[in-house]
């Protein structure tokens, strides 16, 4: 068996944002590769007359687009009132059970501003075991319920 023929780029799952009933988030892992992939395209490298070096430099914003559209493939259950708990909005008039519908913009601007969002996605999409396939297991009988144990019988 070739390891590499068992390797899996990138795969989604839905995942319960906690402490909000009902928001979900459909977020696919990254790899390692894809991960250096990302850095590299948000990364420039630019020469410093002054040190003579050669110096690279992020470019965050672009990095959380690309982060975002690689990692948030969709949601479900985001109310205006689930978002009023991640990221300071306006709510003067609005229906809060109001659902604010994915788009790759959203989700970018949700990401970009939410700390708490932020935080949680990093740790779902590098968490390994997030992704894993659940394999059945068999269920053990019920074994020995109705049998006496040795040395506990009437005639012991």
């Amino acid at each position: 068996m070739e390891l590499k023929k068992l390797i899996v780029d990138s795969k989604a799952k839905w995942i319960d944002f906690a402490g909000l009933d009902g928001f979900s988030v459909e977020v696919a892992n990254l790899s390692r590769k894809e991960l250096t992939g990302l850095r590299k395209k948000c990364t420039t490298t630019k020469f410093n007359r002054r040190s003579r070096m050669a110096e690279e430099s992020m470019d965050d914003d672009k990095f959380v687009s690309e982060f975002t559209k690689a990692t948030v493939k969709n949601w479900k259950g985001l109310t205006l009132e689930h978002l009023e708990t991640l990221i300071l909005i306006e709510t003067e008039g609005q229906d809060l059970t109001k659902e604010v519908e994915y788009t790759e913009e959203n989700a970018e601007i949700l990401v970009g501003q939410s700390t708490e969002f932020d935080t949680w996605l990093n740790e779902v999409v590098f968490d390994l075991d997030n992704f894993r396939s659940e394999t059945k297991r068999k269920v053990p009988r019920q074994t020995g319920a109705d049998v006496p144990k040795p040395g506990l019988g009437a005639n012991s």
